[in-house]
C-alpha cells in the first residue's frame, strides 16, 4: 500500500473526527441552551403583618394608593386568610413560603382573656411556615410568649432578643428554606424599642439589640451558608425599614410589618421594601422568576381578602368558634349603638379615639383627654357596638389617671409627639400615630423643624397660656411613676381613679346614645392634607 493512499485515508479520517466533533459539540451547546431556558424558575413569598387577632370576618375599610375612594366591605379573619393561603399555595406547591411578620396574639378579646392561647389551634391550621415576633407579643410577658413559641408548629426567629441573664438568642436568627433547588434565607428582626415602647415589665427577662446585628448575618449567609436570596422580615415599621434598606447590603427583600401600612407600589432603595395592610383583612403576595439563581423578575401584589372574592375556609372556621365559645357570650354583650362607621385610620385624629378621649375627659372631669395613639382596630360598623369592641379598640385596660401641667409642659410634650411621628429621620420615629386629644385642638406644621412644629393650641376654646395649670387625663402605662401620664412625664397632683379604659367607654355610650363620626377637626396638620392614611406617603 503507498504512502500516498495511507496518507488520504488518514486525512480523510481525521476530517471526519472533526466534523463528528463539532457536531457534537453543537449538540451539546444547545442542550446546554436548552438546559439553560429550563432553570427558570418561580418562587412565591406571602405573607402577612399586624393581624392583632383578628379571628372572625369583619368590616374593613379600603380606599386607593392615593387614600381615596373610601369604602366598606365584609373581609378579613384568619379562616378567609387561610383559604386564600392555600389557593395561593395551590398555584406553585413546590415554590410556596407563607409568613407571618408579628402583632398576632394581641388585639382581640379572645386573645386577652386566653392570654393568646386561643389562637394556637388557629395559627396551627394555616401551614405557616416562619413568623417573627411583633412588639405586642410580649404583652402577656415572657414566659407566655416562650409558652407561645414552644406550642405552635412553625418556628419563630429574630435576630436581635437575647435572654437578660445568659445573653444567648432567645429564638434562631434566620432560617434557609430550599424551594425548587434554591436556597432562600430569611431573616428575622423586631423593633428593638420594645422595652420602651411598651411598659418595660412586659418585656422583662428580655434584651433587644439594634440593627447592628443585621449586616453580619447578611454576610455570614452569603458566604458559608451560599444562600441564593437572602430576605429581611422585619416589624419595625415602614419608614424605617425603607431606612434600614438603605444602608444594608446584599439584601434581595424587605418585607416590613409594624405601621400597618398598605404598599401598593414597592418602595426601592437597594431593593424592593413592601408592607402588606393589617388586621387579617390583607396578603402581601411576591412573586420571583428566578434564572441560575438570580432573580431576573418580580411582582408585588397586595391581595385584599374581601369576602365577595374569597370564601372562609370551613374547616378552620370551626376551630375558630370553637376555641371562641367560653367568651362568647361574655364579649357579645350590647353596650352602646353607633349612627356611623367609627375607625382608626388617620395619623392625626381618628373618630374611634375621639370617642376614647371624650370619654375619659367626661369621666375625669379633666381639661384635657387624651388618648394614645393605636393604629389597632379594625372599624366598628354602624349598629350595635359590644363588649368584645372594647377590646379590639383598647386591648390593654388600664385605670384611669389625671394630673396637673403647665401650659409650657404641654407645648413640649406636643412638639416632641409630633417628632415622634413626623421626624424627617426615620430613626427617630417612635410609637405609634399621634395622641388623641378632647377639649384642645392643635394645628402644626409637619415639614417645620423640630421643636417648631406647633403653630397652635386652644384649650377650651381658648388660646393655651404657657405658665397658666391644666389638668390632662389619660390611662395609666404598667410600671410608669405616679407623676407621669400618657408619656408625660413631672405632673403634679397626680389622681388615679376607680374607672378604667373599658368602664369610661362603657359609660360615656350609655349616656350619650348612639355616637357618630363625630366631624370635628381636632389636630390638622397645616402643610398635609386634612386626611393623612400613612407616616410614609405623605401627599
Amino acid at each position: 500500500m503507498s504512502r500516498i493512499f495511507l496518507k488520504k485515508v488518514a486525512l480523510a479520517v481525521f476530517l471526519l473526527q472533526t466534523i463528528c466533533l463539532g457536531a457534537w459539540a453543537g449538540i451539546g451547546a444547545g442542550a446546554r441552551a436548552l438546559a439553560g431556558a429550563e432553570e427558570s424558575k418561580k418562587i412565591t413569598l406571602v405573607y402577612f403583618a399586624d393581624s392583632h387577632a383578628q379571628i372572625d370576618e369583619h368590616i374593613e375599610l379600603f380606599w386607593k394608593e392615593d387614600g381615596s375612594a373610601e369604602e366598606l366591605a365584609l373581609a378579613g379573619g384568619y379562616p378567609r386568610m387561610h383559604a386564600a393561603a392555600l389557593a395561593l399555595r395551590a398555584e406553585n406547591p413546590d415554590g410556596f413560603l407563607f409568613m407571618d411578620a408579628g402583632d398576632t396574639i394581641q388585639g382581640s378579646g379572645p386573645a386577652v382573656l386566653s392570654k393568646g392561647q386561643a389562637l394556637v389551634p388557629i395559627l396551627n391550621k394555616m401551614q405557616i411556615d416562619m413568623a417573627i415576633p411583633g412588639n405586642w407579643e410580649v404583652v402577656y410577658g415572657v414566659d407566655v410568649l416562650k409558652g407561645f413559641a414552644s406550642k405552635i408548629n412553625y418556628p419563630l426567629i429574630a435576630a436581635n432578643v437575647f435572654d437578660e441573664k445568659t445573653g444567648k438568642l432567645i429564638f434562631e436568627p434566620y432560617k434557609i428554606f430550599e424551594k425548587k433547588g434554591i436556597k432562600i434565607a430569611i431573616i428575622g428582626y423586631t423593633d428593638p424599642d420594645v422595652p420602651l415602647r411598651q411598659p418595660p415589665s412586659y418585656s422583662k427577662g428580655f434584651t433587644y439589640k439594634g440593627d447592628e446585628v443585621l449586616q453580619p448575618i447578611v454576610n455570614e449567609i452569603r458566604k458559608n451558608k451560599k444562600a441564593d436570596l437572602i430576605v429581611l422580615l422585619t416589624h419595625i415599621g415602614l419608614p424605617k425599614a425603607v431606612e434600614l434598606s438603605s444602608r444594608i447590603k446584599d439584601v434581595d427583600l424587605h418585607l416590613s410589618g409594624d405601621t400597618h401600612e398598605r404598599t401598593y407600589t414597592p418602595i426601592v432603595k437597594n431593593h424592593w421594601v413592601v408592607e402588606p395592610g393589617s388586621f387579617a383583612s390583607f396578603l402581601g403576595k411576591i412573586e420571583l422568576t428566578v434564572k441560575n439563581n438570580k432573580v431576573t423578575d418580580k411582582k408585588w401584589e397586595l391581595i385584599e381578602l374581601r369576602a365577595d372574592k374569597f370564601k372562609e375556609d370551613t374547616e378552620l372556621k370551626k376551630i375558630a368558634d370553637l376555641v371562641q365559645k367560653p367568651y362568647k357570650k361574655t364579649l357579645n354583650k350590647i353596650i352602646g349603638q353607633a349612627k356611623d362607621p367609627i375607625f382608626r385610620y388617620e395619623v392625626n385624629q381618628t373618630s374611634m379615639d375621639m370617642m376614647l378621649a371624650d370619654a375619659i375627659k367626661e369621666a375625669t372631669g379633666a381639661d384635657i383627654g387624651l388618648s394614645n395613639g393605636f393604629r389597632f382596630a379594625s372599624p366598628i360598623a354602624p349598629g350595635p357596638i359590644f363588649e368584645k369592641d372594647l377590646h379590639l379598640i383598647y386591648p390593654i385596660n388600664n385605670q384611669l389617671r389625671s394630673g396637673e401641667v403647665t401650659g409650657a409642659q404641654l407645648l413640649e410634650w406636643w412638639e416632641k409627639e409630633i417628632e415622634n411621628v413626623y421626624s424627617a429621620d426615620a430613626r427617630k420615629l417612635f410609637g405609634g400615630w399621634l395622641p388623641r386629644p378632647s377639649g384642645m385642638t392643635l394645628r402644626f406644621k409637619a415639614g417645620a423643624p423640630a421643636g417648631k412644629r406647633v403653630q397652635e393650641i386652644l384649650v377650651g376654646g381658648r388660646p393655651l397660656k404657657l405658665d397658666k395649670v391644666y389638668t390632662v387625663a389619660a390611662c395609666v402605662r404598667e410600671g410608669d411613676p405616679v407623676n407621669k401620664v400618657c408619656r408625660i412625664p413631672n405632673i403634679k397632683n397626680s389622681k388615679d381613679y376607680k374607672v378604667d379604659a373599658h368602664g369610661a367607654v362603657r359609660n360615656y355610650l350609655k349616656k350619650h346614645g348612639p355616637v357618630t363620626s363625630n366631624g370635628q377637626i381636632r389636630v390638622i396638620a397645616e402643610d398635609l392634607p386634612t386626611v393623612i392614611r400613612s407616616q410614609y406617603y405623605r401627599k
